[in-house]
């Protein structure tokens, strides 16, 4: 675990502009000239011993999956964005509809799956299944909350 006023400073001293973050989530809005490709992983093992998997997107990626998510609803918490670090090319959907209860759905949109669990992400088996059906991609997954938090946060 990384205490995040700890990397909000890190970030802060390597020259990061309008560094934020949100919660205790490895969430981090800041303002770089370019996409820091392996510096903030490198800095965090640097001070805190470990590598993460970083995956870095832009305002603009941010926006995008905001606006592709094909589900509607006031339970953000029940809709999930995967971030994946590349387009799979053979990703094994199959996998995922064996275990999908019928209030389950999901869509794959270029580098992001979205998963809707109206009933709990915590007791869906789709959702435990997810990174099976992407094997060898690495994700990160963040539900429409933060995801909408996010955005606030990166502003117009």
């Amino acid at each position: 675990m990384v205490p995040m006023k700890q990397l909000k400073a890190l970030l802060e001293e390597q020259g990061f502009g309008r560094v934020s973050t949100y919660i205790q989530s490895g969430n981090l809005v800041f303002d770089s000239p370019q996409r820091p490709h392996g510096k903030i992983g490198a800095l965090i093992e640097k001070t805190f011993g470990f590598r993460p998997f970083v995956l870095i997107l832009s305002k603009e990626e941010l926006l995008q999956a905001q606006l592709h998510c094909p589900y509607q609803s006031d339970q953000g918490k029940n809709i999930h964005f995967f971030f994946l670090e590349s387009i799979p090319q053979a990703p094994k959907l199959e996998l995922l509809d064996v275990v999908k209860k019928g209030s389950e759905s999901y869509a794959l949109i270029e580098r992001v799956f979205y998963l809707h669990t109206p009933e709990g992400f915590g007791t869906s088996k789709l959702a435990e299944k997810v990174e099976r059906a992407f094997p060898d991609i690495r994700m990160t997954a963040r539900n429409l909350n933060t995801i909408n938090k996010l955005m606030e946060m990166v502003g117009p």
